[in-house]
Order: structure tokens, then C-alpha cells, then sequence
């Protein structure tokens, strides 16, 4: 699908409006916006945050794919305004690249999922081990999870996975002009 490039007017109403922690409230008021948004047209979702939970992020991500493969008739546009980071951006990465923007001056700030964890280990042996593996393959998923939102991220842009994944650990902080001229988002406003 063919997509036209925005200018500054397109941005004047957006549809969905979110700000702060992306957490579990930002989804009840994410969900009511974006079921009374019109099905058709333009349907701008303007965002700015500090962060959050990123599963909740993925959910957001997920609805506007749905939601774009079965209302052909809508395009639905990110708007990154002031601060779009680490869940944030994780929301972003379900668009299309010619379906982000950011205003002017909005940081970026990309970073490797975190886990806060204890680990006890106490028991027979057998048991013991399998409560290391199990740690294990919740980690596994995890970067499995983080990486398939980096490739969605990095997709059309001249960031490559490997560079990205190189300076996400140690928080990737973009300004909006530099998002831009990496192919991150189509344009800054």
C-alpha cells in the first residue's frame, strides 16, 4: 500500500491522545479513544512517555496492527511528541515507518528489556535444575520478544539490527532530527 506523506495540518486533531506511564490505565484509555475514533481516514494516536510496561506497549502494538488489516479504509499514524521512551518506543515499532512521525525536539530513548529477579535455588537436585532452566527460558523469550520489536523497529531504516542491539543496552538516546535522518520515522513536525 502506497502511503502519501503527511504535512504539519494532518496532525491538528489527533484521534487518541496518551501521555505518561504506559501501564495498564494508558490501555483502558487507549482502547476507549481508539474504538471511538472514526473507522475511516486518518486516525492520528499522539504519545509521550517516560516508559513503562512493555507488554502492555505490545498490546497497544497488536490492537493497531488488528486494527490496520481490517479497516483497510483507516490509516492509523504515530505522533511522537516530547519524549518517547523505552515502552513507547516499543509501541512505535508496530507501525510502519511511513507511519511515524515525531514533533520537533521529541527524544527517543531505546534500551534492552529489563528484569528485576531472585533466584533461590533449594532442593533436591533434579529440582534445582529445573528451576535454572526454567529462569532460563523465560529470559530466552524475552530477548526473543525484544528482538522481534528491534526488527520491527529498525525495518526501512539505515539502522542496522546488530548496531542497534550494540547500543541498546546501554540506553540509545535519538533526538527527533536524528530518528529522522536514520529512517526510524517519515519526518519530523
Amino acid at each position: 500500500m502506497a502511503f502519501h506523506a503527511l504535512q504539519p495540518l494532518d496532525f491538528r486533531a489527533p484521534a487518541i491522545l496518551l501521555s505518561g506511564t504506559v501501564d495498564q490505565a494508558m490501555y483502558g484509555q487507549f482502547r476507549q479513544q481508539l474504538d471511538a475514533a472514526p473507522a475511516k481516514g486518518l486516525c492520528v494516536i499522539e504519545l509521550s512517555t517516560l516508559g513503562g510496561d512493555p507488554e502492555v506497549a505490545r498490546m497497544m502494538g497488536e490492537d493497531v496492527r488488528f486494527r490496520s488489516e481490517i479497516e483497510p479504509d483507516r490509516r492509523i499514524v504515530f505522533l511522537g511528541k516530547a519524549a518517547v521512551y523505552s515502552a513507547g518506543v516499543t509501541f512505535m515499532s508496530f507501525f510502519l515507518r511511513e507511519n511515524r512521525y515525531l514533533t520537533r525536539g521529541t527524544r527517543l530513548m531505546i534500551h534492552e528489556r529489563l528484569m528485576g529477579s531472585s533466584l533461590e535455588i533449594n532442593g533436591p537436585l533434579t529440582r534445582c535444575v529445573a528451576t535454572v532452566e526454567a529462569k532460563l527460558n523465560e529470559l530466552r523469550a524475552s530477548i526473543a520478544i525484544q528482538n522481534e520489536g528491534f526488527a520491527n523497529l529498525v525495518r526501512g531504516s539505515d539502522v542496522s539490527l546488530d548496531e542497534l542491539m550494540e547500543k541498546a543496552p546501554s540506553n540509545w538516546y535519538l533526538d527527533a532530527a536524528e530518528a529522522r535522518s536514520r529512517g526510524l520515522v517519515e519526518a519530523v513536525l
